[in-house]
């Protein structure tokens, strides 16, 4: 009897092992295909740069030596006008007399604070917007969670084009409440190089946007070109977002897909009730989001469209038939994306320099 029992206990320990091992089995089975399909998608993002990126890469690494070359140039020619500048009064207090120069000092002296002054208005009233933007305004996001699939010069380049963003926003009369989202390891250390970075009023998101706001998912909607939805106003209860991705070209449809597999409502400008474009749709960051500032301060799309896309991307000024016109792909890389980053760069040393805030979000 006591050896019966003994033979049952022994099957049902080794029936419990068979269990448990056919259990672990399946699990494991199921890790690796799972790690598999991820690794794959991964490997699929970051598939090898076709050859006209890489020529795109290499005339992008020019331009930037150039432009640093430049900048020294610049810096070195600020330095010698100065100096200049410095010699010339000094020889002026020199040949004056001592009325006449305390006279120079004293009129220096109430330039120099008057400038201030107006500087310190400016900076009050470009406060104020900002802070009502940030209250009742148009919220704004530049997703930028796509740096792990960019190089180190196309983060360079998106991060100039955000320095624009925040400049030409806080210019506005009527300006937007602008987000960084997805803010995290190459794009967060190349952001923090920027002056008063630290100090910008707007909100930076290390998560994600579906994060971020996720009490707020019913309002988000991403422009993308790929979307069937004309965008005709904009909804003070919604948060557009916008695609910050250099070289689409690499990675066709993938703001699209994003918004789909993430669940979220997508729409298109309405440029080609406006005008024609020479090429494709696609626009630059800045651009994008200076349409939609200058839509706040016109609400007229027509006007947007003309005051900030370049001639050069468009084949002419007439309204066209939305109809007859055949929306291009998001994704589609043309080839005056070199040209517009030129571009904008230069228009960057005129418009973006910017005074930091005393406060930040």
């Amino acid at each position: 009897m006591e050896k019966t029992r003994k033979g049952v206990f022994f099957l049902v320990l080794v029936g419990f092992y068979l269990v448990f091992r056919e259990s672990h089995s399946f699990e494991h089975i199921r890790s690796e295909r799972s790690l598999q399909t991820t690794t794959g998608r991964f490997a699929d993002l970051r598939k090898p740069l076709s050859k006209n990126a890489q020529k795109k890469q290499v005339k992008q690494q020019r331009y930037e030596a150039k432009k640093a070359e430049k900048k020294a140039q610049e810096k070195e020619h600020k330095r010698k006008e100065g100096e200049r500048k410095h010699k010339e009064w000094e020889e002026t207090l020199a040949n004056a007399t001592e009325e006449e120069r305390l006279k120079l000092i004293e009129s220096r002296k109430s330039l120099r604070k008057e400038r201030m002054e107006k500087r310190s208005e400016e900076k009050e009233k470009k406060m104020e917007r900002l802070t009502r933007a940030k209250e009742i305004g148009q919220n704004v996001v530049v997703d930028v969670d796509f740096a792990h699939l960019m190089s180190e010069l196309e983060i360079s380049s998106l991060v100039q084009q955000i320095m624009y963003c925040y400049a030409v926003n806080g210019r506005s009369a009527t300006p937007c409440h602008l987000w960084l989202t997805g803010v995290k390891g190459e794009m967060s250390r190349q952001l923090d190089k920027l002056p008063g970075f630290e100090k910008w009023f707007i909100e930076k998101e290390s998560r994600c946007y579906i994060e971020a706001m996720a009490d707020r998912k019913e309002s988000l909607v991403y422009l993308t070109a790929d979307s069937e939805t004309v965008l005709d106003e904009l909804d003070p209860e919604s948060i557009y977002i916008i695609g910050g991705l250099v070289d689409r070209n690499r990675f066709k449809g993938i703001t699209m897909n994003k918004a789909q597999e993430q669940g979220i409502k997508t729409a298109k400008l309405p440029i080609g009730e406006y005008m024609k474009m020479s090429s494709s749709q696609v626009l630059t960051v800045n651009q994008v989001v200076e349409i939609l500032v200058k839509f706040l301060e016109t609400r007229d799309w027509k006007t947007s469209f003309f005051t900030v896309i370049p001639q050069r991307k468009r084949t002419g000024g007439d309204l066209v038939d939305s109809s007859k016109s055949e929306p291009l792909s998001e994704e589609h890389q043309d080839k005056e994306g070199d040209e517009d980053e030129k571009h904008d760069l230069l228009e960057r040393k005129k418009l973006c320099v910017e005074v930091p805030l005393e406060n930040g979000s």
